[in-house]
């Protein structure tokens, strides 16, 4: 049962003093509901990204929380999603965007109701309370940059994949990595505008097998999505070129392990999806309870200890490089 049935009976709405302070349905009414809203469900990163937001739960028994999201990648899900949430009067919406643009009106119909909106992977979101990021992207796609770089000593063609053309986080990634490559490693080139994958890993595969075949010199490729480098990767292996094209990107051991161990993937960073599951979460009651957050914050979780605060974005320093030989102490 959820909040909103224990508190309508006979077409009325009943206060939770009424019920009694110490009573089961007062608790549950007094719990505040947040709802995490994802980009799809049934891939790793996001079914880790759960594990975070049902913890969240856990060490705070004063609300529920709940994970969702579309079968595959697509914003007008998403839309249709959130505004069955408004129509629930949840008390917070996270989100995750596949395509901000397309959420901004939802979100403000959102904040308009009251509900608190908290983004991820979504800086220049405007109809939020908080964006939450791991890092400053543009450094991130400068560090991605800087490992193909080292790998390809700073020479030759390059590619870089992005999940959506609308994705945010992504595009600043490459927009980094691009503007890095042509002030300091000008001997490299990118070979064709940014590829769009729509986060699967069946096209970001097929995709690269076109690439190879158009630009047989590339010496490194850049994934996004955390299906892009394991795509990338199968493509890789199956031409026989593991340790001849640097292949670097955002995912998890768990989606591209075995072409790290192949050598087909050089190295994956990412971030714990289920820490920026349970920030978001916490920043998310943090504004329920009336408080602020501020510059310099420690929310408790690694690599989000004292955050930096620009606008409505709030950065963590929360990267995490691997490779093959480091692969076994991040099995998720």
């Amino acid at each position: 049962m959820n909040r909103r049935t224990l508190l309508q009976a006979c077409g009325g709405v009943i206060g939770a003093a009424a019920l009694g302070a110490t009573s089961p349905l007062a608790q549950a009414a007094a719990k505040q509901h947040i709802v995490t809203v994802v980009k799809l469900m049934g891939v790793q990163w996001f079914d880790r990204m759960e594990q975070g937001v049902r913890k969240f739960a856990t060490d705070n028994p004063e609300v529920t929380t709940e994970e969702m999201g579309p079968p595959q990648a697509d914003a007008a899900l998403q839309v249709q999603m959130i505004q069955d949430l408004i129509a629930k009067r949840v008390n917070a919406i996270c989100v995750v965007p596949n395509s901000p643009e397309t959420l901004e009106p939802v979100l403000k119909r959102a904040m308009s109701r009251k509900i608190v909106v908290i983004g991820h992977e979504g800086a220049d979101l405007q109809n939020v309370d908080h964006d939450i990021e791991a890092f400053d992207n543009v450094a991130y796609g400068e560090h991605l940059m800087e490992a193909m770089a080292t790998r390809t000593n700073g020479e030759g063609e390059y590619a870089i994949f992005v999940g959506h053309l609308t994705a945010k986080s992504h595009n600043q990634w490459a927009d980094g990595a691009i503007a890095l490559q042509k002030t300091k490693y000008p001997k490299m080139k990118l070979v064709t505008e940014r590829i769009e994958s729509n986060e699967d890993q069946q096209t970001a595969y097929a995709k690269t097998k076109e690439l190879l075949r158009t630009y047989p010199n590339l010496k490194a490729i850049q994934g996004s999505a955390a299906t892009d480098t394991a795509g990338i990767g199968l493509a890789i292996e199956e031409a026989g070129l593991q340790g001849k094209i640097a292949v670097v990107g955002t995912s998890l051991v768990s989606v591209s392990g075995k072409y790290l161990q192949s050598g087909s993937v050089s190295m994956i960073s990412f971030w714990d999806p289920s820490l920026a599951g349970y920030v978001m979460n916490k920043l998310a009651l943090i504004l329920l309870k009336g408080e602020k957050v501020t510059e310099g914050m420690n929310l408790g979780v690694t690599g989000y200890e004292k955050v930096h605060l620009v606008g409505k974005v709030v950065y963590g320093k929360a990267w995490v490089d691997v490779t093959k030989e480091n692969m076994k102490d991040y099995s998720f």
